[in-house]
């Protein structure tokens, strides 16, 4: 919603007129694309949701600010991007070494359902949006310096003319252009070699049984089995526990070190992150008389075979809308909304 609209709906001239619960009504149709434009520049689900309401705050205590000269949508993403830059000159946090992004958490699916379409819903539109929140995307910009990475989303992602990002930066546009080229030659430094290849996560017949092989194996812990699905330089990480795997043998002789063929009683249940395929996966408790959330393993897939996986512990299942518990016969009762275009 445009600002000058909403405040003519409300009868007043100016934001500064506006009172309090008026004010959240025209912010918070704007919090979910927000939180995830904050997720991209930080990588973190929980600092995306913590900067959004830092960006309302200073919204509401600088609405007087606001002339109208863009729109009340534009401007909340100006205010968004300052604060994401606060953050990150205050942590200033250093990716790890061979590609690793310790701080990075899973974006749910459901939620990213709740973003505005795409001007026009074009193809290309669309495409952009699905690809840009997959995890190597959001691998690759963590590797960027702060403001070339914001330069980039609001170029690349957002599609913001040079000349607006400039004046949002406190940049010339020649500065502008110049930090879009280094980010877009970083993002070729540590995005997988097969980028051009990507669909932006489109489902298909393939990949939806290669994931409820995956499943199946993983559950029984095949791992021969497993190791068939697996590309010869496939990559595996954990965040936030250190450690980058890369290559098939690497990747499975830390499984078995880790004691992963010794498990009894795993069940996959079939989810979708970050625009990706993902299995959670439940470990059955004899205690509890239940299967309790494990690990969620969201899968990149590439040529009908999985070329990364990233592993995220058992604190996401509650945000990504999974059970709590799976009963005795390892059905699993998915909540209102938490399920995925994913289930095989």
């Amino acid at each position: 919603m445009g600002a000058d609209m909403g405040l003519e709906e409300l009868g007043v001239s100016g934001l500064g007129e506006v009172d309090e619960p008026a004010f959240v009504r025209l912010a918070e149709p704007h919090r979910r694309e927000l939180h995830v434009h904050c997720y991209r520049m930080l990588g973190s689900f929980e600092d995306a949701e913590d900067t959004v309401q830092e960006t309302f705050l200073r919204a509401w205590r600088r609405r007087e600010t606001f002339e109208g000269r863009s729109t009340f949508r534009a401007w909340l993403y100006r205010i968004a991007t300052n604060a994401c830059l606060d953050l990150l000159a205050r942590r200033r946090p250093e990716p790890a070494t061979r590609g690793e992004v310790l701080w990075l958490q899973p974006y749910p699916d459901r939620l990213l359902d709740e973003v505005p379409a795409a001007d026009g819903d074009e193809p290309e539109a669309v495409a952009v949006a699905r690809e840009t929140i997959e995890l190597a995307y959001l691998v690759a910009v963590q590797h960027l310096a702060p403001r070339p990475r914001a330069v980039l989303i609001l170029r690349d992602v957002l599609g913001w003319p040079a000349k607006e990002v400039a004046d949002l930066l406190g940049d010339s546009v020649n500065s502008v252009n110049s930090a879009l080229q280094r980010a877009r030659a970083g993002m070729r430094e540590h995005l997988p070699a097969e980028r051009q290849d990507w669909t932006g996560g489109e489902e298909d017949a393939g990949t939806r049984e290669l994931v409820r092989r995956f499943t199946a194996a993983s559950e029984v812990t095949d791992i021969d089995a497993i190791a068939t699905m697996l590309r010869d330089d496939v990559r595996c990480s954990m965040p936030p526990t250190p450690g980058l795997y890369v290559g098939r043998a690497a990747v499975l002789n830390s499984w078995i070190e880790g004691g992963f063929e010794g498990m009894k009683g795993l069940r996959g249940v079939p989810t979708a992150v970050n625009r990706q395929p993902a299995v959670a996966f439940y470990l059955w408790r004899a205690q509890e008389d239940a299967y309790l959330p494990l690990t969620i393993d969201v899968l990149r897939v590439t040529g009908g075979a999985i070329t990364e996986i990233v592993t995220f512990h058992d604190d996401q299942f509650p945000r990504l809308g999974l059970p709590e518990r799976l009963p005795a016969d390892g059905t699993a009762q998915i909540p209102a909304g938490g399920g995925s275009t994913w289930t095989a």
